[in-house]
C-alpha cells in the first residue's frame, strides 16, 4: 500500500464531491466515536465447506453468506453478529453491514464498532463508503490495494446535530428504497431480455424461425446431405491447394538458404463423420432440409494465435487479444503491436469472415465466445489465448457460425468440454472441432442470420436502455448523498443541539461513558478460547 495523503488532506483537496459537509456542521475523527478491530489470521487447516462457523473473508463483505467455514478453536473477540459494520481491507475497500448471523472475522476484514451514542450508526455507514472510495483512489499499488486500520481511524467524518442525523438517515432510506425497487425492476427486465435472446437462438437453430420458409421452398432446396458432401469435397480441394502452396514456399525457403523458420505444413483434414445416433443426441433439427455435422467439417483446422510479446508503443503489426473480442464483435480499441517475420504474418494474418474464439478465461461464460473479423481487421494478427476458425466454403456463412456458437445446444457442449485449471477455464482446438452443430442450406442460413440480426439489434437497444437507467439510478444515489452531506436533504430544526456542542461532548466524554451510552461493550484485550 502507498497512500500519499492523510484522510484529512484528501478531504482538504476538494477533489471528491461526497466528502463535503454543511458549514454549520463539525468534523469528528472516526476514532473519536468508534473503534476499529482487525480480523484474525485463522488457520486454513480448519477451513471447511460447511462445518463450523462462517468465516468472513474480503469477498464476503456485502454478502449474506460466506464461501468458507471455520471448524477450529477461536477467540470470542472475533465473533461477528448480524448488524456489525465491516470493511474489506484489500481490493475495493467495501463497507457493509453483516446480515449472515454468527460468524468469524478473518484477517484483512475489519469491524467498525460505534462507541458513542452521539452519532447514528447508519449515518456513519452512509458517510463511510465515499471516504473509503476517495482513499482507494489515492492509494497506489502494483497488484492489490491495501487499507490500514489506522487510516480508517483517522477519517474526518462530518458531524451534524444528532436530530439532523436521524432525519437524514430516514430520508436517505426512504429515497434509496424507491431506487432499490427501480433497480430490481430493471434487473428483472435485463434477465428477461437475456432469456429472450437464448430463446431466439434456440428457435433459430432448431429451424423454428424458418419453418414456413422451408415449406414454401421445399422443391428448390439442395438436400442437407448434398450440401454437406459438397462442403467436404471443397474442404479436401482446399487442403490440396494449401499443400501445393506449401511445397512452393518450402522450395523458396530452401533456395534462400533456409533463412528463418521453415513454412508450416497444412494440417490434413480429418473426417469427422460420426454415427448418426451419436450426433442426434447433441442438437435438435428439423426432419427435412437440415443435417448435423461437426464444426470441424465446416472449417479449416483451428489455429492458435501468436505467443510473441506485444507492446502498446512499438511494433508494426497490430495484434488482437481477448479484450478486442466483445459481444460477438471484434473491435480495434486497446490494440497492441509487435514485429513479425513474413512467415509468421502468412500463418496468422486474419481475413474478413474469420472467427476469433476465446479459448481461456476465468469466466466459463466467456470461454468459447466468438468475434467476427471484418474487412477493417484484415492483416491483423491475434494472440495466443484466441483461436482462429476459418470457414472452408462459400456455402457457410461466417455469421451463421458465430450465432451457432452462441446457441444454447452448442453452448451446453462448450460448457461441458471446457476444463478448469486453477480457476481458469480452457477449451482447445480438438474440443472445438468436435462440437456438433446444425447445418441448413446456404439460403436458409442467410434467412436465419437476417432474422437473428434484426431481433438481436432490438434486444441490444433494450439492453442499452436498461443499462442507461441503471447508471442513472446509481447517479441518483450519489446525488442524494451529496445533498445529504451538504445539509440540503432535510429541513433544519432550531431545537437541535448545535454540532459544535455535540463535538465538545464527544471529545469531553470519557471512553467508558461513550461505550455505556451506546449500549455496546468495549473490545477486550483477551478473550477465552471457544470450540468451533
Amino acid at each position: 500500500m502507498a497512500l500519499g495523503l492523510t484522510p484529512q488532506q484528501i478531504v482538504d483537496s476538494g477533489e471528491h464531491p461526497l466528502l463535503v459537509k454543511a458549514d454549520r456542521w463539525e468534523r469528528v475523527f472516526l476514532k473519536e466515536i468508534a473503534s476499529v478491530q482487525n480480523g484474525a489470521a485463522f488457520s486454513s487447516a480448519y477451513f471447511t465447506d460447511n462445518e463450523g462457523l462462517p468465516l468472513i473473508r474480503i469477498r464476503d463483505v456485502g454478502q449474506r453468506e460466506t464461501e468458507n467455514f471455520y471448524n477450529g478453536p477461536y477467540s470470542s473477540e472475533y465473533v461477528v453478529n448480524s448488524g456489525d459494520l465491516l470493511i474489506g481491507m484489500d481490493g475495493d475497500f467495501r463497507c457493509a453491514f453483516w446480515n449472515g448471523g454468527k460468524a468469524l472475522l478473518n484477517q484483512r476484514v475489519c469491524r467498525v464498532r460505534l462507541e458513542s451514542y452521539l452519532m447514528e450508526e447508519k449515518f456513519l455507514y452512509f458517510c463511510l463508503q465515499p471516504y473509503l472510495d476517495a482513499i482507494h483512489a489515492h492509494t497506489s499499488s502494483v497488484t492489490v490495494k491495501h487499507l490500514s486500520s489506522r487510516t480508517v481511524e483517522n477519517i474526518p467524518l462530518p458531524l451534524p446535530p444528532l436530530g439532523e442525523q436521524k432525519r437524514i438517515v430516514a430520508k436517505i432510506e426512504e429515497l434509496f428504497s424507491e431506487l432499490d425497487d427501480s433497480v430490481a425492476n430493471l434487473e428483472t427486465a435485463r434477465a428477461r431480455l437475456q432469456t429472450y435472446r437464448q430463446s431466439l437462438l434456440k428457435n433459430a437453430f432448431e429451424g423454428r424461425l424458418t419453418e414456413q420458409w422451408r415449406r414454401d421452398h421445399a422443391d428448390e432446396l439442395e438436400s442437407a446431405d448434398q450440401l454437406l458432401e459438397r462442403i467436404r469435397e471443397e474442404r479436401q480441394a482446399r487442403y490440396q491447394q494449401q499443400l501445393e502452396d506449401w511445397k512452393t514456399q518450402v522450395a523458396q525457403w530452401e533456395a534462400d538458404g533456409k533463412a528463418g523458420s521453415k513454412p508450416s505444413k497444412p494440417t490434413l483434414p480429418k473426417d469427422w463423420t460420426d454415427d448418426e445416433d451419436l450426433l442426434a443426441g447433441q442438437v435438435e433439427i428439423p426432419s427435412t432440409g437440415w443435417s448435423r455435422c461437426h464444426l470441424g467439417d465446416l472449417i479449416e483446422y483451428p489455429k492458435y494465435g501468436t505467443t510473441k510479446k506485444c507492446f502498446y508503443d512499438k511494433g508494426a503489426t497490430p495484434v488482437l487479444r481477448i479484450p478486442n473480442v466483445v459481444s460477438g464483435r471484434v473491435n480495434s480499441s486497446d490494440l497492441k503491436f509487435a514485429d513479425f517475420e513474413t512467415r509468421e504474418i502468412r500463418d496468422w494474418a486474419l481475413c474478413a469472415g474469420d472467427l476469433l474464439v476465446i479459448r481461456s478465461n476465468g469466466s466459463l461464460a466467456i470461454v468459447g465466445t466468438a468475434g467476427l473479423v471484418g474487412p477493417e481487421h484484415e492483416g491483423f494478427l491475434y494472440a495466443g489465448y484466441l483461436i482462429r476458425l476459418r470457414p472452408i466454403s462459400r456455402s457457410i456463412l461466417p455469421k451463421y457460425l458465430k450465432y451457432v456458437l452462441q446457441s444454447p445446444p452448442v453452448r451446453k457442449q462448450l460448457d461441458r468440454k471446457a476444463k478448469s485449471t486453477s480457476g481458469v477455464n480452457n477449451i482447445n482446438a480438438k474440443e472445438l472441432v468436435s462440437l456438433c452443430v446444425p447445418l441448413p442450406s446456404i439460403s436458409e442460413q442467410e434467412l436465419i442470420v437476417d432474422q437473428v440480426d434484426r431481433m438481436s439489434s432490438q434486444i441490444e437497444e433494450l439492453e442499452k436502455a436498461v443499462g442507461e437507467n441503471l447508471e442513472r439510478t446509481a447517479n441518483l444515489r450519489q446525488s442524494i448523498l451529496k445533498r445529504a452531506f451538504e445539509g440540503r436533504l432535510v429541513s433544519q430544526d432550531p431545537n437541535d443541539e448545535p454540532a459544535s456542542e455535540l463535538l465538545a461532548r464527544i471529545q469531553g466524554a470519557p471512553q467508558n461513558e461513550r461505550e455505556a451510552g451506546n449500549g455496546r461493550r468495549a473490545r477486550t484485550g483477551s478473550a477465552s478460547k471457544e470450540a468451533g
